[in-house]
């Protein structure tokens, strides 16, 4: 297994998104949390939404000294009334929030079924539908789905998650070609495996699964079919959010960004 990477020194954005709103899911850790930063290094203003509030503050703290701000907004995506409430006035939204359980079809639980495409696909739905008459009326919008390898592609035990991330491909093209004639983009970024709390949970769940250990996991399983032999790291993920929500992506829309180690070249 390769040695977990330090991740570059990252140069400090332009901040070419002063005066511009963003809204983050699932912002306390991992992709949200790198996303939530790199968007407030931008200029953005963005609201950091999660159910940890002890790592939104964590992240708010990280965030002193930015040119944007980030602020903290508890927000569980199961209320979906509140999802959508959340996302009016925002000019970015970045549907980042998700949850994993690996179990075999015929033995997964209807109700995490359930739960999974409601946090996964529904809310960000209803985020969508929240944001989109603020961005319409301005001409201006972006909106950026967390979507994955596995929106592309499918694996065994993990049937919650494929489907949600399948359902979320469409979806955002849907939003690409009704929110074109308004000057709003929609695309996904589709990464492989990235060193974050949900994909350590779901190498532990492997590792049960499979009756194998943490690095037989990773090297036999996770980055089998990758060309690049190790986890990306959520600042790389975040880059490339930044890019969809720049100046020079406006004719980028309806498109998936996959960073996937050469996964899907295969």
């Amino acid at each position: 297994m390769t040695a977990p990477r330090t991740p570059e020194p990252r140069p400090a954005a332009e901040p070419f998104l002063t005066g511009r709103t963003a809204l983050v899911t699932g912002a306390a850790g991992g992709i949200g949390s790198a996303c939530a930063l790199a968007l407030a290094e931008a200029g953005a203003a963005v609201r950091a939404t999660d159910r940890d509030t002890a790592g939104l503050d964590a992240l708010t703290g990280r965030a002193e000294g930015l040119p944007g701000t980030v602020e903290a907004h508890s927000l569980d995506l199961v209320d979906l009334d509140a999802a959508e409430e959340a996302a009016a006035g925002v000019d970015i939204l970045v549907n980042n929030a998700g949850m994993q359980l690996v179990r075999p079809l015929h033995e997964f639980p209807p109700d995490a079924f359930h739960t999974v495409l409601t946090v996964m696909l529904e809310a960000p739905f209803r985020l969508i539908r929240g944001a989109l008459p603020h961005m319409y009326a301005q001409g201006w919008g972006r909106i950026v789905n967390l979507s994955s390898v596995h929106g592309l592609r499918a694996s065994p035990y993990k049937a919650a998650y494929v489907a949600a991330k399948h359902g979320l491909e469409g979806l955002s093209k849907t939003a690409a070609l009704e929110g074109a004639p308004h000057g709003v983009t929609s695309n996904c970024v589709n990464p492989g495996y990235v060193r974050t709390p949900l994909v350590e949970r779901q190498v532990a769940d492997q590792a049960e699964a499979h009756g194998i250990s943490r690095d037989e996991v990773l090297e036999e399983i996770l980055l089998r079919d990758s060309a690049v032999k190790r986890l990306a790291e959520p600042e790389e993920v975040a880059a490339a959010v930044l890019y969809l929500c720049g100046p020079r992506s406006g004719f980028v829309t309806g498109s998936s960004l996959t960073l996937d180690g050469g996964w899907t070249a295969h």
